[in-house]
């Protein structure tokens, strides 16, 4: 991970997308944004992000779902941090999906509007503990 945290926004909405990525900015994040999943696997794999925050419904309605399946079967993202950010459970009642399933390897799961408090502590906690996960040479390399 670099000195300054990257992150990839994957979302449609134009004025969620510049709310978060201002917020994230703010607190000290270098954040990109990629307006469909296709966008989105195309600036993670050019820039391998630290943490994606990937949204479900864009151009389709389960867009996010398989562009993270795409993601978790390349070998240079498989292990990136994922937070699926969406309102699909309000839009979807009774559709669950646990972190443990391994149809879809995510590493959480926030229901939009999110709390931006909790967004960025959780943000926070995942980095911290993927960064502590690293050997001290690992950590420092881009």
């Amino acid at each position: 991970m670099s000195d300054i945290p990257k992150i990839l926004l994957v979302d449609d909405d134009d004025d969620y997308a510049e709310s978060i990525g201002s917020f994230l900015g703010a607190h000290g994040f270098s954040v990109r944004r990629g307006r469909n999943g296709k966008e989105g696997l195309m600036l993670a794999r050019a820039e391998r992000p630290d943490l994606v925050l990937m949204d479900v419904m864009m151009d389709e309605r389960t867009e996010g779902f398989f562009t993270l399946q795409q993601m978790r079967r390349d070998p240079d993202l498989a292990d990136v941090p994922v937070f699926v950010v969406s309102s699909i459970y309000s839009a979807i009642p009774g559709f669950r999906v646990s972190p443990e399933a391994g149809w879809l390897r995510h590493d959480d799961f926030l229901a939009k509007p999110v709390e931006l408090d909790e967004l960025l502590g959780r943000i926070r906690q995942r980095l911290a503990a993927t960064s502590r996960d690293l050997t001290p040479t690992e950590a420092v390399q881009p």
